[in-house]
């Protein structure tokens, strides 16, 4: 027992309990935030989505939250796994808002705690942490503020939980919840682990009625189940929301000459911010000097610069002071940054959980955003080398099948998103998942027969001692010493594919090894036949004298296309993104706390002048209207004035956004199509067009409940690719405009 330390050292109240929020005199709890309808220990909790709207600034929920926090508003224990940008934070912070006590956020990263309390205090909710990066005073300080229970959320590192004095003083707080973030590091399975999160098994023993909730983006069905032993929460409510990232473009290119394919595609990018992450500390270094010579506002960020240099640079990231890191994987688990529009790997991952997780930093706020991949065989080489170095066989194996299973990704013609999804054990059932490379610009295939010959016979002839740059040297007539002193100038197959280029010989070949004619073998790995290969030249079933064969065409590299914007809607999100660069320095804060760019978008497109539009704005809660509210809209008045759009900002519009303006009236679809002499399939159109841009649109105010409920069962039984089979499922009573609505809603929720 401890002396009160509100009452300091005398000790007025006369309390020798730390559990002062009950009973000491001169504490004062919190006021109630708003109309709160329910208490954590009631069985049948109500969500108040006022609430959700004063503090966050949203008007519904993302798939599962709701579900989630009325769980964690029973006193369940609770798993979930949702990808980067779904939501996961919500998922505690909007319980931490009607609790009477203290939620506890177990996060891995000081970076992240800052920005999240920053966060939580900009939208008006009182937050602190306590980490390694504060004083002594400040630690007494906020503890104080603890006792007194005024403070909603409480972020700490999971190290400090195992301090006895520290978990002594939590025993004393009134705790509702603990949240632990980033919940793969506690598996030895996952590709993160980190010894210190075991030792969270101690909040069952200590903290036994006390709820968990369990929140990670990355986790395989091992390594979730070993997240539930470990934090002994096995009657948990579990839930799995789809790893589809639809924001998300995945392209895999050839690693070749990648510097200046990243210097075209960041030309394409001006002003916006991305990671590039590579291998090595030296490729780090190389890349992000030669973009600054290029022009581009690049610094490196790897375990070899000091900690404060590594800090200053990822801060300059954050601030929107620089548009590119270049990093090793030293750097961005937790980072909190909802604009990064891009995510380039120089070099080939380890495995295709790093590759999710690093990904997953782009476009967080589910505006499109690109995922780019150079693959090369020799970066599969350097991984391969290190693996075999590997003592113990038993992780040998499962890094080698990590490692081919990022390599199918990089190889495959087949949709990039239906094999990263599969990994993690969800069927993604669309046949075009229209964000990544193969889907979007399918390969095309050539018929080569005559060149798969003339690959087999050359190994074939060679005694398949070689490897693939040396097989090409000897098609193509090389000159090089090696080649000449081993007397393969004199073979039928020298000079025998001069005609093709060096890269597309690399892609034949590659495609070959895929699809299993050939195989690469050894610690410095040759080309070997396979049986069926060896079927081929022998022309035992018949070989290729009877039957054609069909590789897919080398990807030729060209220039990247920029794709013009609406030029003023451009212009007024640069003049409100550098007003948002103003504030935010000023108060030294990343910029995205004040707005999101999804958000700045918006207002550009819909240019709110007056309160009640401003409020409209996704993300733009009461704090945020009365502190930013007046500002914004001055820069957007001064924008019209300037540009003759001031008293009409619709009509500059989309045609879709006159649409949402007078949906925002109250008129229904047939007065909308009236006003504005259009069809109603072109009204649909529009309506659609608006959801799947992230407008929040009540479809139940256009389709009659029953209805949306029928064609929601159709899609999820027929699938949302195609519309006339839902259509005819369902009959002459739905039209096809209702059905793009519903399925509209249903891919902005990651349903379809």
């Amino acid at each position: 027992m401890q002396a009160c330390i509100t009452c300091e050292a005398s000790n007025k109240c006369g309390l020798k309990d730390e559990r002062l929020f009950d009973l000491c005199p001169k504490l004062k709890t919190f006021e109630d935030p708003g109309k709160i309808n329910l208490h954590p220990d009631e069985k049948n909790p109500v969500i108040d989505y006022n609430l959700l709207s004063r503090y966050f600034g949203y008007s519904e929920f993302r798939l599962l939250q709701k579900d989630i926090i009325l769980d964690v508003l029973k006193g369940n224990d609770v798993l979930v796994l949702m990808p980067t940008g779904g939501g996961k934070s919500l998922c505690y912070q909007y319980p931490s808002i009607l609790f009477k006590g203290l939620t506890i956020v177990i996060s891995p990263l000081i970076s992240l705690m800052k920005n999240q309390v920053d966060s939580m205090r900009m939208n008006g909710i009182a937050a602190e942490f306590i980490n390694s990066s504060l004083n002594y005073e400040d630690i007494i300080k906020i503890k104080s503020a603890l006792l007194q229970n005024k403070v909603r959320l409480l972020y700490i590192a999971p190290e400090r939980f195992t301090i006895p004095s520290f978990l002594s003083f939590l025993k004393g707080l009134k705790i509702n919840l603990f949240a632990i973030d980033e919940a793969h590091c506690i598996s030895e399975w996952g590709h993160d682990f980190r010894p210190e999160y075991r030792q969270l098994k101690q909040i069952r023993q200590c903290f036994p009625d006390v709820p968990i909730i369990a929140l990670t983006a990355t986790a395989t069905t091992k390594v979730r189940e070993d997240i539930i032993n470990q934090l002994a929460i096995s009657d948990c409510r579990r839930y799995l929301a789809s790893f589809n990232r639809e924001n998300l473009v995945y392209s895999v290119k050839p690693k070749q000459d990648a510097f200046r394919q990243i210097v075209d595609f960041l030309r394409t990018k001006s002003g916006e911010s991305g990671i590039i992450y590579c291998y090595s500390r030296k490729n780090v270094e190389t890349i992000a000097e030669g973009l600054k010579s290029a022009g581009f506002r690049a610094l490196p960020y790897h375990a070899g610069l000091s900690s404060n240099v590594r800090s200053q640079n990822q801060e300059k990231f954050i601030k929107d002071d620089i548009e590119v890191l270049v990093a090793t994987i030293a750097f961005g688990m937790g980072i909190d940054k909802p604009n990064i529009r891009f995510v380039i790997h120089h070099d080939l991952p380890k495995n295709l959980e790093a590759y999710y997780q690093e990904t997953g930093r782009a476009g967080r706020d589910g505006l499109k955003s690109d995922c780019i991949l150079f693959y090369s065989y020799g970066d599969r080489q350097k991984i391969e080398y290190f693996i075999n170095q590997m003592s113990n066989e038993k992780e040998r194996q499962i890094a080698q099948n990590k490692l081919n299973d990022i390599i199918n990704f990089s190889e495959t013609t087949l949709c990039r998103r239906k094999l990263l999804l599969g990994y993690f054990g969800e069927d993604f059932k669309e046949n075009n998942c229209r964000g990544c490379d193969n889907c979007l610009l399918p390969k095309e295939e050539i018929e080569a027969t005559g060149e798969i010959m003339t690959i087999l016979s050359c190994v074939d002839e060679m005694g398949e001692r070689f490897g693939i740059n040396y097989v090409i040297d000897v098609l193509i007539g090389g000159k090089s010493s090696r080649l000449l002193n081993n007397g393969h100038a004199s073979l039928r197959s020298y000079g025998s594919g001069k005609t093709l280029p060096k890269k597309m010989w690399h892609g034949f070949i590659r495609e070959l090894i895929q699809r299993g004619y050939l195989n690469l073998e050894g610690e410095y790995p040759v080309l070997k036949l396979s049986q069926k290969s060896r079927d081929v030249l022998s022309g035992s079933k018949g070989g290729m004298k009877n039957e054609k064969i069909y590789l897919v065409k080398p990807h030729i590299i060209e220039k990247p296309v920029k794709i013009e914007q609406d030029i003023a809607d451009a212009g007024l999100f640069e003049k409100l993104r550098a007003l948002r660069k103003t504030l935010a320095d000023a108060e030294d804060q990343p910029p995205y706390m004040i707005f999101n760019d999804a958000t700045l978008k918006q207002m550009a497109a819909r240019r709110p002048c007056k309160p009640e539009d401003f409020r409209k704005m996704t993300g733009v809660g009461d704090k945020k209207l009365e502190r930013y509210g007046g500002i914004f809209m001055g820069e957007i008045r001064r924008f019209c004035e300037k540009h003759d759009l001031y008293g009409h900002p619709v009509k500059k519009q989309s045609s879709e956004y006159v649409t949402l303006e007078m949906l925002d009236q109250g008129m229904d679809l047939d007065e909308i199509t009236l006003k504005r002499n259009l069809s109603l399939n072109t009204i649909y159109g529009h309506i659609e067009k608006l959801i799947l841009s992230g407008e929040n649109i009540e479809i139940e105010r256009l389709i009659k409940k029953d209805k949306i409920e029928k064609i929601i069962s159709s899609i999820l039984e027929l699938g949302g690719e195609a519309m006339k089979p839902i259509k005819e499922r369902l009959g002459d009573n739905y039209s096809y405009g209702e059905i793009r609505l519903v399925r509209a809603r249903m891919r902005k929720k990651g349903r379809v």
